[in-house]
């Protein structure tokens, strides 16, 4: 796929789980690869309604501590946190954090 400027915009996997994937309607979507983590979730936040206060801390400035985040099955919070990058070769899985007895 073509960016605005002309330039090949290579897409990546993000992969919804639980509540997530009753949000988005997806089990899983194709984006444009964003440069990390927090450039993703902002977009997603954006795409799809109620998602960036499940997503996002309620100032939109951190990551929700409810939210588990894998880049290619690696916790963020053992790699760079938001901060992570990302290319068109990663999988990110999201997934809300759940509880049961």
């Amino acid at each position: 796929m073509n960016n605005a400027k002309g330039m090949v915009a290579y897409s990546m996997k993000v992969k919804f789980f639980a509540t997530y994937r009753d949000i988005t309607r997806r089990k899983d979507e194709d984006v444009p690869a964003p440069a990390d983590v927090w450039e993703l979730l902002l977009g997603l936040a954006d795409r799809y309604n109620g998602f960036g206060e499940e997503l996002l801390s309620p100032d939109r400035a951190e990551v929700n501590d409810e939210a588990i985040i894998l880049v290619n099955g690696r916790n963020i919070a053992h790699l760079a946190g938001k901060d992570t990058a990302l290319t068109e070769a990663d999988v990110v899985s999201l997934f809300p954090m759940v509880a049961g007895g």
